[in-house]
This record gives C-alpha cells, sequence and structure tokens, in this order.
C-alpha cells in the first residue's frame, strides 16, 4: 500500500470512528497530529508502568505553549504522588478508584493568587481580579493549558481521563492540596498507558451540521441531526456493552438537576472569588 492510500485510509477510518459511518465530514487535508486529535478517548483502566523520566516536564511545556489571554498565565497545576491524598481525591470525586491507580496524577488550578501576590508585592493594586471576567480567563487558561498537556501525552502513547468531579467538593481539595485564597482546583487528570484489556472505541460526536454554522447560529435540521447522533451512540453503546439508553435521555437526565455543585457561588466566593 502506497503512503497517500494509508494516510486516506488512516483518515477514513478517524473520521468514521469519531463521526459513525452515516456522518462523515468531507475533511480535508490529513497529518499525524490531526489523527492523534481524533482518536482521542477516555480511559480509567492503567498499567502500574510508570509514566517515563522527562515526560511530565514535556507535557507541562506543552501546557505552557497553549494560548493564555494577556499572558497573564492564570494557572498552576499539582501533581500528587502521596496515596492518602489520592484516596481521599478519589472519594471526594465519587470513590473513582483510577484516581489512586494512575501512575501519574495531577489537578489542575485555576489561579488567581499569583496575579495578586505580584499586585500587593509590587503596590499595583487588584482591582482588576475580584471580577467573574477575571475568574472566566483564568478557567479557560487552566482548561486550555491541561487540553495542551494531554495531546502532548498521547502523542507519547500515554491515555488519560479528565476527573470534573474535585469540583464536588472544592474547598477540601483546597485544604489537601494548600491552596491559597485565589486558587481553584478545577479539574483532575489521570495519566498513564491504558490497559489494554480494557481499552475502549472512540466515542462518537455529534454530526457537525449540528455543530458548525455559517454566519449565524442555525437551529433547522437540528432534531434530524440528534435523531442520528442517538442511533450512531446507541449503536456504540451496544458494541461496548454499556447501558444503552439514548443521548437526549442521557442529556434530560443530566440538566434536571445540579446534582450536589448548586453551591458553587459560596464555595467559590470563600475560596477567595468574589464574582463581582
Amino acid at each position: 500500500m502506497d503512503t497517500i492510500t494509508q494516510v486516506a485510509d488512516d483518515k477514513r477510518a478517524a473520521l468514521t470512528a469519531r463521526y459513525g459511518a452515516d456522518a462523515v465530514p468531507a475533511a480535508g487535508r490529513w497529518n499525524e497530529t490531526i489523527g492523534v486529535l481524533l482518536g482521542h478517548r477516555s480511559v480509567r483502566r492503567f498499567l502500574p508502568t510508570p509514566v517515563p523520566a522527562g515526560t511530565l516536564e514535556t507535557m507541562i511545556a506543552a501546557a505552557q505553549s497553549a494560548s493564555t489571554s494577556s499572558n497573564l498565565q492564570a494557572w498552576s497545576v499539582v501533581v500528587v504522588d502521596d496515596p492518602a491524598k489520592r484516596r481521599e481525591l478519589a472519594r471526594i470525586a465519587g470513590n473513582q478508584k483510577h484516581i489512586e491507580d494512575c501512575p501519574l496524577y495531577m489537578v489542575f488550578i485555576a489561579d488567581l493568587s499569583r496575579l495578586e501576590r505580584i499586585g500587593e508585592k509590587h503596590g499595583s493594586g487588584t482591582n482588576g481580579l475580584p471580577w467573574t471576567e477575571t475568574f472566566l480567563v483564568a478557567a479557560v487558561d487552566a482548561a486550555l493549558a491541561a487540553q495542551n498537556a494531554v495531546v502532548a501525552a498521547e502523542s507519547l502513547g500515554l491515555s488519560m481521563v479528565y476527573i470534573g468531579a474535585m469540583r464536588n467538593d472544592p474547598q477540601s481539595v483546597a485544604r489537601l492540596l494548600d491552596l491559597p485564597p485565589g486558587a481553584f482546583g478545577i479539574f483532575g487528570l489521570c495519566i498513564g498507558y491504558a490497559d489494554p484489556a480494557a481499552k475502549a472505541e472512540v466515542k462518537p460526536r455529534l454530526p457537525q451540521a449540528a455543530i458548525l454554522h455559517q454566519e449565524t447560529y442555525k437551529r433547522a435540521g437540528e432534531d434530524a441531526h440528534i435523531a442520528r447522533y442517538d442511533e450512531t451512540l446507541g449503536a456504540f453503546s451496544r458494541r461496548q456493552n454499556l447501558p444503552t439508553e439514548s443521548w437526549t435521555a442521557r442529556i434530560k437526565q443530566r440538566i434536571a438537576a445540579v446534582t450536589g455543585r448548586e453551591k458553587m457561588r459560596p464555595w467559590l466566593n470563600a475560596l477567595g472569588f468574589p464574582l463581582k
């Protein structure tokens, strides 16, 4: 098989896995980087093999190369190795055992505290920090950095899963990690080599037609796109021996309640984010 044919086959396979055979978009040029991105999947069972020396630093270099609003770099990351801390973080996250088992666990921090310390040290004032907009900047900075780290890790053959459940009890997370006021553990990240016995397929996403809009936001055809996706995701769930409840049903359940995080605003206030 020649190189051009191989690239075309890889592209078709990756797009089919991500969207389903009936919703493959007309994507153009292709390369190995795009293949890594489309091959992303969450993994919750890891081999005990340690992450190679220097990999963490490579991931952080990639993370620090992400875009950051006004070069504020309003994020930090805490690596957690201590087994007792990991057990407690797993408990906070609803007993997610992979937090204890993964070779590398880190918590990404939306961090305005460093900026506040700079302002206080140099007497420049910090009146721009207590606002919801500034918190959003820190949250977005942390997310962009983390995703760059993830792409770097996956390009090196590692796998991962985000742990949003750090937000189940952000005050306890802050105490465990000794976070200063103005620092919020926004999510965790498990990294390691996937257990081959448990590696799942790529989970399909909504058709591009449901997401991609030209010039204005268009709702026409949305019901049909979602119905098609319900079928695609149902077929995926059957192949993975997962519950075959439709995506629509899952969304209805998910948005019906906040499931324990309804106190997020007062929690953030207590952690040093006034959110004016």
